[in-house]
């Protein structure tokens, strides 16, 4: 087909997707698109984008003295990006001009299609399957989408669907929420009940409202789904993440809900939505015949229905506070406002604290019931609520520290008052102050520590910095080799000479006195 008309084709699908309330990413993901392409097109006329390409098919290509270089790669590695060639240009090609990621992937695109040499990418290998016994197995997965109210206005909505492997036939639920676990064993509960029975197992995508964490390979599940599931006989049966060819009728399934029930529809009330679902289920998709199976699947659930396991109605009873993930931050989101949680609180992925609404206030408490703070409302969006009480108390670690290194000098009362002076100079930073005093006595004599420590407190020397240096003023002075007094007689007058008269070297008061200068 002529490019020229192929591109134009482009432009009038995007504006179509967009008059059917699609989303640019959606647009994006549709028709294999840039959202920066989509969006540009959209903000031109119909006379404008023919201008702009035409103008695309006289432009010079600077970049036409490096076809050969790319060709070449292109025919060794077929797969190879437009920035892998970026890359490549720059480092065998010193006179490579300096030009847009857009211009070597619009280049490396021409030079494809020039030459027929499109990107290889790798294929999943597939196989038909056996299909299974009936009452074997059923999938589970969630939707959402974005609906149209009388007034135009978006209403997102999101639903549970469970299709019955063998047969094919399907139930969904509605909520005007997202899932959580709570909403998810209730949809369960109504699936059982229209199918009139329980499958002998269920397989569901990794989904955080039925799985804490992954915890490599070992699933570890929600407190509510694992006790639901103890309730009931069927076996679970995860997927793999980003793995949807693992349970392709259910993926078929959420497709067919969005593209044939909700496409269009105009939205009244979750109600409504719901009593308009299980109608279109009984004369569309649960009687017309299946694709794969060229059978209704009503039909073949009359024949599965016997093959289930006994459904007895048990009574769940809702929550009355709602799980929230705690973020990194010790804090939760809720209602777009961001409320804090004590210091501590988060204690790794998968976190969760319970909310619940009393009068004008927010009670955060653990999965325990345990009650953690409580915060006012906040009215707006985008607040962030805390308290200074939330956060953690020091004074009790520090405490305990000043007592510890108190102990390492032979008269801990002066040396705690010491390190309380230092507490009231630098109170920000006394814990790395005791830490670096506490590193010079394990370091030291204690004899020496014990004196730096006296002359420290009788010249208000507050600093662990200042301490360490005395310490080692100290350490060098002891240091110093005294030269022994030596008697020599001589044989010939009987004379004695010493050296009696040499002096030692003595420390001086001065010494650190300057060293204090030289520190302040």
């Amino acid at each position: 087909m002529n490019v020229f008309y192929n591109k134009l084709m482009t432009y009038y699908e995007i504006h179509r997707l967009f008059r059917e309330d699609y989303t640019i990413s959606q647009i994006s993901r549709e028709l294999v698109l840039n959202r920066r392409t989509v969006r540009s097109y959209l903000a031109m006329s119909e006379s404008q984008y023919e201008q702009f390409i035409n103008s695309q098919c006289d432009r010079k290509k600077d970049l036409l003295p490096f076809e050969e270089f790319v060709k070449t790669r292109l025919e060794n590695y077929q797969d190879t990006s437009a920035a892998q060639m970026h890359d490549w240009l720059k480092e065998h090609h010193d006179n490579f001009p300096k030009v847009s990621p857009k211009t070597i992937f619009n280049f490396v695109m021409w030079v494809r299609q020039k030459h027929n040499l499109p990107k290889i990418r790798p294929a999943r290998e597939y196989m038909i399957v056996e299909e299974l016994p009936y009452g074997k197995q059923a999938q589970v997965d969630f939707g959402e989408y974005n609906l149209r109210d009388g007034n135009h206005k978006r209403i997102k909505v999101w639903f549970f669907l469970m299709v019955l492997s063998r047969s094919r036939f399907k139930y969904v639920w509605f909520s005007e929420h997202p899932f959580t676990s709570d909403l998810a064993i209730g949809a369960h509960e109504k699936a059982f009940g229209c199918f009139g029975g329980i499958p002998d197992e269920i397989v569901y995508d990794q989904d955080k409202v039925f799985i804490v964490d992954e915890n490599r390979g070992d699933l570890i599940l929600t407190d509510a789904f694992r006790a639901y599931t103890k309730e009931r006989s069927f076996t679970l049966h995860f997927c793999r993440k980003a793995d949807p060819e693992s349970k392709g009728k259910i993926e078929n399934g959420v497709k067919y809900v969005k593209q044939n029930f909700l496409y269009n529809r105009p939205f009244f009330n979750i109600e409504t939505l719901n009593d308009e679902a299980i109608a279109w289920l009984g004369r569309t998709a649960n009687v017309m015949p299946h694709n794969r199976t060229m059978k209704p699947p009503y039909d073949e659930w009359i024949i599965e229905k016997p093959f289930l396991n006994t459904y007895t109605e048990i009574v769940i009873q809702p929550s009355q506070t709602k799980p929230y993930t705690v973020r990194k931050d010790n804090s939760i989101s809720w209602k777009g406002n961001f409320y804090a949680v004590p210091v501590g609180t988060y204690k790794g992925r998968g976190t969760q604290v319970c909310i619940k609404k009393e009068n004008d206030n927010i009670v955060i408490a653990d999965l325990a019931d345990k009650e953690l703070c409580r915060h006012p409302i906040a009215s707006g969006k985008g607040q962030v609520v805390t308290n200074t009480n939330l956060r953690r108390d020091k004074n009790g670690a520090i405490e305990e520290i000043i007592g510890q290194v108190s102990k390492m000098f032979d008269d801990p009362q002066i040396a705690r008052q010491y390190l309380e002076a230092i507490r009231g100079e630098k109170p920000r930073y006394i814990r790395d102050q005791i830490t670096l005093i506490r590193q010079t006595i394990e370091k030291n004599s204690r004899q020496t520590v014990n004196e730096a420590l006296v002359y420290c407190c009788h010249n208000s020397i507050y600093s662990a910095v200042d301490f360490k240096a005395v310490v080692e003023q100290e350490t060098r002075n002891k240091a110093i080799v005294i030269e022994p007094v030596i008697a020599r007689v001589n044989p010939l007058s009987g004379s004695v000479t010493t050296n009696a008269t040499i002096k030692p070297a003595k420390s001086k008061i001065i010494d650190y006195q300057i060293l204090m200068q030289n520190k302040n």
